[in-house]
């Protein structure tokens, strides 16, 4: 299984990290190696003093695919879910500083969280979405997948120009305004229309 991670697809974010503007999709890939185990911390990493949460709708690929159009989309995927991108900001800023890719700084062990999964037939549409995450009790990340520049079948439409989608293969679908730094003994909880698909832990 590969996980597919879309950037910069909320405006507000895009503001927040004074980004362009993106014309089509930033696509990048995380390891398998960077889904946190079940039930596991999160550990900050020791290269690291700044990393973000950036919690955001999963997607999980359940037909393999390739050149799907949009208007099929719907039939490629039955799940969906929350998960965090955690990402090591300074870390992503030198590499951009030298127009260098990010992986270090968003495909290290543990940067990908994968909540539970719910099937999309309780809902009556991917595109008005409500999400958030709380740190520590506050919400700090709120969302709704109606301010997404690409939805969600647009996403998969994209990427399989790219990629050929297979069975258990993990979208990321971008983040909305609001991420921030995470500290030793910080709770992060994840919710999708209130209900709550993921706790862990910072160590």
């Amino acid at each position: 299984m590969k996980i597919i991670c879309i950037g910069r697809n909320y405006t507000e974010h895009i503001k927040e990290l004074a980004n362009e503007k993106p014309t089509e999709p930033v696509v990048f890939l995380k390891p398998d190696t960077a889904m946190l185990l079940k039930k596991q911390p999160f550990f900050i990493p020791d290269f690291s003093n700044d990393v973000h949460h950036e919690v955001e709708v999963l997607v999980k690929i359940d037909r393999i695919g390739k050149y799907i159009d949009s208007k099929f989309s719907h039939k490629y995927y039955s799940q969906i879910g929350l998960g965090i991108d955690f990402t090591a900001r300074d870390l992503q800023a030198k590499l951009k500083a030298k127009g260098l890719p990010w992986e270090k700084a968003k495909s290290f062990d543990g940067a990908a969280v994968i909540g539970n999964w719910v099937d999309k037939s309780k809902f009556e549409s991917m595109d008005t979405l409500n999400f958030h995450l709380e740190k520590n009790g506050e919400k700090v990340q709120v969302g709704n997948t109606a301010n997404m520049l690409w939805k969600i079948d647009e996403i998969i439409a994209y990427v399989s120009q790219y990629f050929t989608l297979k069975i258990g293969d993990i979208i990321f679908t971008g983040t909305p305004s609001g991420v921030g730094r995470v500290v030793v003994n910080d709770t992060l909880d994840g919710f999708l229309e209130e209900e709550k698909l993921f706790s862990i832990r910072v160590k």
